[in-house]
């Protein structure tokens, strides 16, 4: 049953792209039928291959020292701070020790992973792997060198960090491969926020941390050529391109030093814009929880009618985005009785962004909310992704900076982009459904 619904789920998915397709005529069936099979090889290699598992669990590890690691330097700076803490709803000195929690140990966590990807960036042994990744995907997909380098590069680093691999080649890309790019840096998360987002799903408990670092370094490579897929159904290739796979030369910064400052300082700016949007998204969320629910649904009487019939307390923008996106979780794969709460996180993904989903998925693993822990690792895996409406302008501005001349073509390929990476995200949470 989860293998036919999976099925279903994909096909699902592959039609969206294909109603959105900018040239259905010239999609290229053999790159999309390769791409979804590379991802399920993946998918069977890490999910139910035992050595290769094992070796994901190792590169997960070391997330989860690192974490250990930015503790040090944050303790020393901030001073210590309780490890972890008892979720109660109204409980006004939960809610501050959350907030100290986050801001002294997930935030830090963000700066000194950007430090270090800077510092592997400078050593060249980030370009390496991301080279092998690049290889595999342009032998097998036939794509350009710089889109495979790029789509390779976003399961390590950022949407605006990948495109460094590729600086030499952005103004002179076609518009399928500049979708390409975008696409896959939606599609999948930096190292860095990575690991805060394994602080969120597994707290305190440090096996709790492997077991969803494990989940999230293997939905970043699964959502890889998912990218790739959902790029080229939405903008097809129609033009000749240059196969061949070269990394860029340039470096961030003159020698260790000055790479692990700039790291560090671009660290600052990420953990900075990720609180202030956190802040802002869900003081919108309370200002819109109020219009929906203290005064639409204490008017109406909705509120007493949901609350009778459902878990959620009235008409809430959580229950808004359940009750809309319930249909595509379902084709997910996630069991009847959690798809209210996992089409809740799919749109807080969406509208907002992963970092508000990721905090609500850890608040229900923590609370026990979900009737099937199949459902966990689905929402793990689908909200696994940059892909919001906060992302577009992003890219608008990082990518552009690196290639001026593409600044109309990033702001016309916005809004399919989008699609593509959730899509994509989607396709990869389908695929580990199906295996799980």
């Amino acid at each position: 049953m989860d293998i036919l619904r999976g099925i279903l789920g994909l096909a699902f998915l592959v039609g969206v792209c294909v109603l959105f397709s900018k040239d259905r005529k010239a999609i290229d069936w053999k790159l999309v039928i390769s791409g979804l099979g590379l991802q399920v090889i993946f998918a069977i290699l890490v999910l139910r291959t035992p050595f290769v598992y094992q070796g994901f669990q190792w590169v997960s590890n070391f997330f989860v020292q690192i974490i250990q690691f930015t503790d040090a330097g944050a303790s020393f700076v901030l001073g210590n701070w309780p490890a972890s803490t008892q979720v109660i709803d109204g409980d006004a000195n939960t809610i501050v020790s959350v907030g100290f929690i986050f801001i002294f140990k997930v935030l830090p966590t963000i700066i000194f992973f950007s430090a270090l990807t800077s510092l592997l960036y400078y050593l060249g042994i980030l370009q390496k792997i991301v080279f092998a990744f690049a290889w595999i995907m342009s032998k097998t997909m036939r794509m350009s060198g710089a889109e495979s380098l790029s789509a390779a590069g976003n399961i390590f680093v950022g949407q605006t960090e990948a495109p460094l691999l590729i600086k030499p080649y952005l103004a002179s890309m076609t518009k399928s491969e500049i979708m390409c790019v975008m696409t896959g840096g939606m599609a999948t998360i930096a190292g860095g926020v990575m690991a805060a987002y394994v602080q969120f799903l597994g707290g305190a408990d440090i096996e709790q941390q492997r077991i969803f670092a494990t989940h999230l370094l293997t939905a970043s490579v699964m959502s890889a050529p998912a990218a790739v897929v959902a790029a080229k159904i939405l903008f097809p290739q129609t033009e000749k391109v240059d196969r061949t796979v070269s990394v860029s030369k340039e470096k961030i910064g003159t020698n260790v030093l000055d790479a692990l400052s700039n790291g560090t300082t671009d660290g600052l700016k990420l953990a900075a814009n990720v609180g202030a949007m956190l802040i802002t998204f869900i003081a919108v969320m309370a200002m819109l929880n109020y219009i929906f629910e203290d005064m639409i649904g204490a008017w109406t009487g909705l509120n007493e009618v949901i609350a009778a019939r459902t878990d959620y307390d009235g008409l809430t923008l959580q229950y808004i985005f359940g009750l809309i996106f319930a249909p595509v979780a379902w084709l997910l794969g996630t069991p009847s009785g959690d798809v209210m709460l996992v089409g809740q996180l799919l749109g807080e993904k969406t509208v907002l962004n992963e970092f508000v989903a990721y905090g609500s998925l850890g608040g229900m693993k923590a609370g026990e909310l979900f009737t099937d822990p199949k459902s966990i690792i689905i929402a793990t895996y689908a909200l696994c992704g940059f892909s919001n409406f906060s992302s577009i302008g992003i890219q608008i501005g990082g990518i552009g900076a690196l290639a001026p001349e593409q600044r109309s073509n990033l702001a016309a390929l916005g809004i399919r982009a989008l699609v593509g990476g959730t899509v994509a995200c989607f396709f990869t949470a389908t695929v580990a459904g199906m295996l799980a």
